[in-house]
């Protein structure tokens, strides 16, 4: 859909008219466009019988829906309604919710084909033109009723359009040659306007200032401009090589658009009716040109498709001075509105401020551009190639010449101006005082503390003074913003913007002494302070603040690396200025709607006051900074590396608490735990507190935060019983058995362990527990378990064994209570850790023998330990030592009888 087209423009364009194009999208020939005024929608219906509704800032097909298979020649929005109207060859008008594409009507209109559609700005009324030479009004709200028919024209009617300035009147266009204007309620025309010598194919009304002006275009290739007050023509424009289809009055710039089966869009000067540019895309026949009040965007349409092309730029001819004194254009009236009146008024961030405006006149020529220069006393207006300098409060010309470009020094006296592509004038006092010609051409003029041009790919900085070539960077800008002391600077490219630190002093050394200078300039005098991936659109600095708008309409300021949002801003909003008094940064839209958005002045210079570190004046000034604000200094300064100044100046608990936390200031920031009273703060002071080895503090700050895990790692590491016992009773209390469980399992208190397995109706956990380490009270909690189990499956319950009716199943239990209750002295008694090395694991015990030895030891009387020597042993101490065991003769012994045994 998307295709290469060559695009040509007229070189001499003194309007310095930006030509972007935003959608190309091939199709059957297009024979009407309209715009939608709310979503980003060109309409496009065709010759084959079907509409489109494309999103021009996506570039996507968002609808497509068939009307007849005849030509669509007329379709438009009904906003209110959600509705597209259509008219076709069928002679057939109908209505679609453009949301759901459901047709909402149809009817017949006409008898022949439907040339043209008109919308009511306001009464639920549509205007049809047709071949069968009648204009019709229908009703919408009255089903559709016809309620007049306009009878006049001689030949096929093809177009209608209302007048923007009266919406009761409307002009129509047809082939008998003649202009008719129509007032509603009226079956005869007004007057007649005659002068083509060929049919009529378009015609438009002028939007803009009070000219009573028609403009049409027919088939004996000329434009006329009618004055409809007069009833006379006033120019005719002449240069197409085929008929003129398609006429349009720009809404918003000083512009007439024209276009001819010849296969361009002519683009005239309004005023000098001079012919500014040529457009062609290659499409062939261009059928209709689309455009829509308060935008500067237009549509065309061709044989093989259509176009969306954004004329000029947006943001609307303004200014503002440092006094609050605003100056705009409107078309070419220029007024005025002053921010002082508002002094007295409780103004809110973002509410459309009630100005009074005041009309100052009008310009002779068309203001593209308006700036104030530095002291406020003159205002410079450029546009059509020309500027005009006046005073700002009286609107008296002071001087003027040719210009495309016009930019103020620092100095208020002194303005240069570049008149093309390669020489730039400078002036001061009103008088020019030097000219020059930039080695890589001039492309554009930037003022302020250094002469900015663009040209060749690069910035070129000189001295306003000598013109010397201070610094050459390669660097493609759109904008360059400095700062009121000329030690800061904004250059502002396509995707980010960089902050840049001028070295004067370094500059005037390496000039005098001719060391450190090369072709491209003095290599110390810029430093890169800062790089930022945001599309800057308009900005200014208030001290080493810079408060900018970016592309995705967000209103921000950057100081020191820090980016802070003002405010989330619902449409493309442009700065205009700082009052210092009001604390309140003043901005405009292109409609001229001023808003506002507090910035306090004293942070502004309390940043600016550390960025220079000028502490003496920070503290000074911190003392006048809001309480609310001060927090958001305190991030200011932690981000430059201060963290003991923003733990003093936040006022935000949460913060200053993380800045000791920080700092590893211990004291302060047990303050601030104890005076927000918050677990996670607690937790927090506690790894501080043991990273820092200060156990006893971690210990408290852990019963604080409730944490019982991390009560427990702590008191099983430092051996703490005491701690252990009392975290056992909490975690019960607390519902968290878990940590209950394993505590009282640590300090040895089996039977409390069973309970809380008992407790927590984990009965099968308890029987194995119990079978482990409390046999005695295995009976217990199989009961417990086959009661609880035979709500539930009494099969299953049936099946367990209970060890005191089973005893068989259970042939260790004697032993294992024993072992049971050899055991219970041992748990009793906590031994300290550092006894560990000399107990032996229990994985290495046997407790059940054990248990057997000691019951041996106990019947013996405390001599268990000689009935358990090796027979050999035991014998040879009742014998002599001499007497050998193994060589003992017993060859006369009878083993039967007694006696010998005996003896």
């Amino acid at each position: 859909i998307l295709i290469n087209a060559s695009l040509y423009i007229a070189s001499n364009m003194p309007l310095r008219l930006e030509v972007k194009r935003k959608l190309l999208a091939r199709s059957d020939r297009v024979k009407s466009m309209d715009l939608h005024p709310k979503e980003p929608w060109m309409l496009v219906s065709l010759y084959n019988g079907n509409v489109h509704i494309w999103n021009h800032e996506t570039q996507a097909l968002v609808k497509s829906f068939e009307v007849t298979d005849l030509p669509v020649r007329a379709s438009k929005f009904v906003v209110r309604k959600s509705w597209i109207v259509t008219g076709s060859d069928d002679m057939c008008v109908r209505v679609f919710n453009y949301n759901t594409l459901e047709k909402v009507h149809s009817f017949e209109a006409h008898t022949d084909y439907i040339r043209s559609i008109v919308v009511h700005p306001t009464q639920p009324y549509i205007l049809t033109s047709s071949d069968d030479m009648l204009i019709k009004l229908w009703d919408w709200e009255k089903k559709w009723q016809c309620s007049q028919v306009f009878e006049g024209h001689s030949h096929y009617v093809m177009a209608v359009v209302l007048n923007p300035k009266d919406s009761n009147q409307f002009a129509s266009a047809s082939l008998d040659r003649t202009i008719k204007v129509w007032q509603l309620g009226s079956n005869h025309a007004n007057f007649t306007l005659e002068g083509h010598e060929k049919g009529i194919n378009s015609l438009d009304y002028f939007q803009g200032g009070d000219k009573p002006y028609l403009i049409s275009g027919a088939d004996d290739r000329q434009v006329k401009v009618w004055d409809y007050q007069n009833k006379s023509c006033v120019q005719s424009l002449e240069g197409h090589a085929q008929n003129v289809t398609a006429v349009v009055f720009h809404p918003e710039l000083p512009i007439v658009l024209t276009g001819s089966e010849d296969g361009t869009v002519r683009i005239w000067h309004a005023n000098t009716y001079r012919l500014e540019t040529t457009l062609n895309y290659g499409l062939e026949r261009v059928w209709c040109i689309g455009h829509l009040r308060g935008s500067n965007d237009i549509c065309i349409g061709y044989d093989e498709g259509s176009v969306m092309v954004k004329l000029g730029r947006e943001e609307p001819a303004v200014s503002m001075d440092s006094g609050g004194k605003i100056i705009w254009a409107k078309h070419s009236e220029i007024q005025q509105a002053n921010l002082k009146v508002l002094a007295d008024m409780e103004v809110h961030d973002g509410e459309r401020l009630p100005l009074a405006v005041k009309d100052m006149g009008s310009c002779e020529i068309y203001p593209q551009t308006i700036s104030h220069n530095p002291n406020g006393r003159f205002v410079v207006v450029c546009g059509d190639g020309e500027y005009i300098i006046y005073t700002a409060m009286a609107l008296r010309n002071k001087a003027f010449g040719s210009a495309q470009e016009f930019v103020w020094a620092a100095d208020s006296s002194e303005y240069a101006v570049r008149e093309g592509s390669t020489k730039v004038k400078l002036f001061k006092n009103f008088k020019e005082k030097k000219s020059f010609k930039p080695e890589f051409g001039a492309e554009g003029l930037y003022g302020g503390h250094l002469l900015g041009v663009r040209g060749g790919g690069s910035l070129s900085f000189y001295d306003w003074e000598s013109l010397e070539l201070i610094r050459r960077i390669e660097i493609f800008v759109k904008h360059v913003y400095w700062n009121d002391s000329g030690e800061l600077l904004c250059l502002v490219s396509d995707e980010s913007y960089f902050i840049l630190h001028y070295k004067a002093g370094a500059v005037q050394q390496a000039l005098a002494s001719n060391q450190g200078v090369d072709e491209d300039g003095v290599e110390l005098a810029f430093d890169v302070t800062g790089e930022i991936a945001e599309t800057v659109k308009t900005g200014l600095w208030v001290g080493d603040c810079l408060i900018y708008t970016n592309s995705v309409n967000r209103l921000n300021y950057y100081v020191g690396g820090e980016i802070v949002t003002i405010s989330h801003l619902d449409r493309p909003m442009y700065v205009l200025g700082y009052m210092p008094k009001d604390n309140r940064v003043y901005l405009s839209d292109k409609e001229l709607n001023i808003v506002s958005y507090m910035v306090q002045l004293s942070v502004l210079e309390y940043q600016t006051a550390i960025m220079r570190k000028d502490f003496e004046t920070a503290d000074k000034v911190l003392p006048t900074i809001p309480h609310e604000q001060r927090t958001r200094v305190a991030h200011f300064l932690e981000k430059q590396g201060f963290k003991t100044q923003a733990l003093a100046v936040s006022t935000d608990v949460d913060h200053k608490f993380e800045l000791a936390l920080q700092l590893k200031d211990v004291r302060a920031a047990y303050e601030l735990a104890k005076r927000s009273e918050s677990d996670s703060k607690w937790k927090h002071l506690a790894e501080m507190a043991m990273s820092r080895c200060q156990f006893g503090l971690a210990l408290e700050c852990l019963h604080h935060a409730q944490d019982h895990g991390g009560l427990l790692l702590l008191a099983t590491s430092a051996g703490d019983a005491a701690t252990l016992e009392k975290l056992t009773d909490n975690a019960r209390t607390d519902g968290q058995h878990n940590i209950s469980f394993m505590g009282l399992f640590l300090l040895g208190k089996l039977e409390e362990c069973l309970e809380v397995l008992i407790s927590t109706k984990r009965l099968p956990e308890a029987a194995f527990f119990a079978r482990t380490y409390l046999p005695s009270q295995m009976a217990r909690v199989v009961q417990l378990w086959k009661e609880s189990l035979c709500s539930v499956n009494p099969k299953a319950a049936q099946a367990l064994a209970d060890p005191s009716e089973y005893e068989n199943l259970f042939p260790d239990l004697k032993p294992s209570q024993e072992a049971e209750s050899y055991l219970k002295g041992e748990r009793a008694v906590l031994r300290p850790a550092a006894d560990y090395p000399n107990v032996q694991s229990t994985a290495e015990r046997c407790v059940l023998r054990e248990v057997e030895e000691s019951s041996n030891f106990a019947l013996d009387g405390g001599k268990g330990q000689q009935q358990a020597l090796p027979v050999e042993e035991e014998l040879s101490l009742e014998l002599d030592v001499d007497v050998d065991l193994d060589n003992i003769d017993t060859e006369d012994i009878d083993l039967d009888a007694e006696e010998d045994l005996l003896h």
